[in-house]
């Protein structure tokens, strides 16, 4: 029974479900800068480098998609290629990699403001304590004392 109510104080503690929500809001994250990098990056980056297709870039490593390749006279679409043989997929690896480094770049920005944030507020000055009641109270007297 220990165990259960254990388990319970766990689940229920702040520091896990904001972990959970951030886990939630992450994913959704990634896949928008997934669709970004895919939709928009990627084809601009292409574009620039001759009309490069990166979801089609592959190394061949079998014989059948070689012969086919050099029977067209220029490289199959990826997925045919996959149809004949392996393939090395190296362009979706790159549009990976460059959605890796966005995600980082957002990440590392975002931290790096919650930490300028949290500078800030340890080094607003804290309210001087209120005086006790022994202070008031000899401030009262002294300040009757000038008084006559």
């Amino acid at each position: 029974m220990g165990f259960v109510k254990e388990f319970k104080e766990f689940a229920l503690k702040g520091n896990l479900i904001d972990m959970a929500i951030g886990v939630v809001i992450g994913a959704a994250f990634g896949k928008v800068v997934t669709a970004f990098i895919d939709g928009m990056v990627m084809p601009m980056i292409g574009k620039l480098m001759n009309n490069v297709d990166f979801n089609n870039l592959y190394m061949s490593i079998s014989d059948k998609v070689d012969a086919a390749n050099l029977a067209a006279g220029q490289p199959m679409a990826l997925e045919d290629a996959k149809k004949l043989g392996p393939v090395i997929a190296y362009g979706s690896f790159i549009t990976m990699v460059i959605d890796f480094l966005i995600v980082a770049l957002v990440v590392f920005m975002v931290i790096k403001m919650m930490n300028k944030m949290k500078k800030k507020e340890e080094e607003a000055p804290a309210a001087p304590p209120a005086p006790s009641k022994e202070e008031v109270l000899l401030t009262e007297i002294r300040d009757a004392l000038r008084s006559k």
